[in-house]
């Protein structure tokens, strides 16, 4: 069943003009994102873009010592976007850290229409754009800060993909994540919950104080948040 765009939450989509929502919005259908779901799995076919509605998705690299999240997606963008211009497969595993919702499209539907629409392939090419200068501050985050600072970034970035950020997780998922043993994990969220950042409780994690993180995250937050309310607002 075709959305309207009003009723749309995803920015990305909401982004387009009317007439290039038109094009692809009688193809969009409804996907639900459970927790802890592979949406997909390294390697495998892109067969369908996911413009995200509700809910946070991540994108995991192979490391030496596991699994490790690479960039984020919520409402303001979608996965497997590479797909309407000739990519085959996803780069990365990507699981859901918080149910939701999405509304997916076979990727040929969305290359065809990319294909009949400069200004559709053009606001796609931007959101590609937007994710590789993601994808490259987190490389940054992982190079150069300690684990607080990551995991301050990591706590801004998902506070910016839902309402209300108070998620039920483990440090076993955290460490994940960040890329880091279960111990520091935990000597990290005890750091930031001493300073008054966040409250830790009942496996949650609730914002307290959003300037403070920022600061603690450093120039690892901002750069690529900023472009895309350049590119998007």
């Amino acid at each position: 069943m075709s959305r309207t765009q009003a009723i749309i939450q995803n920015r990305l989509l909401k982004s387009l003009t009317p007439e290039d929502f038109e094009t692809i919005g009688p193809n969009l259908e409804p996907f639900q994102l459970e927790l802890k779901q592979m949406v997909a799995h390294e390697a495998t076919p892109i067969t369908h873009v996911f413009f995200v509605e509700s809910g946070v998705l991540s994108l995991l690299a192979q490391s030496p010592e596991g699994r490790i999240e690479v960039g984020m997606i919520g409402r303001e963008g979608a996965l497997g976007v590479a797909g309407a211009f000739g990519a085959e497969r996803h780069p990365n595993g990507v699981l859901c850290q918080s149910r939701g919702e999405a509304l997916r499209i076979a990727a040929d539907d969305l290359r065809r229409a990319v294909q009949q629409s400069p200004s559709l392939a053009a606001r796609m090419g931007l959101y590609l754009h937007f994710k590789t200068i993601q994808i490259g501050q987190t490389a940054y985050a992982n190079a150069t800060l300690n684990i607080e600072a990551r995991l301050a970034r990591w706590i801004l970035m998902t506070d910016d993909r839902v309402d209300g950020f108070e998620l039920t997780l483990t440090h076993e998922f955290l460490s994940m994540m960040l890329g880091t043993h279960r111990p520091g994990v935990t000597t990290a969220v005890h750091v930031l919950e001493g300073a008054k950042m966040i409250r830790a409780e009942r496996g949650t994690i609730t914002v307290l104080d959003r300037s403070k993180l920022e600061e603690l995250a450093s120039d690892a937050y901002g750069l690529a948040e900023a472009e895309y309310e350049r590119l998007f607002a």
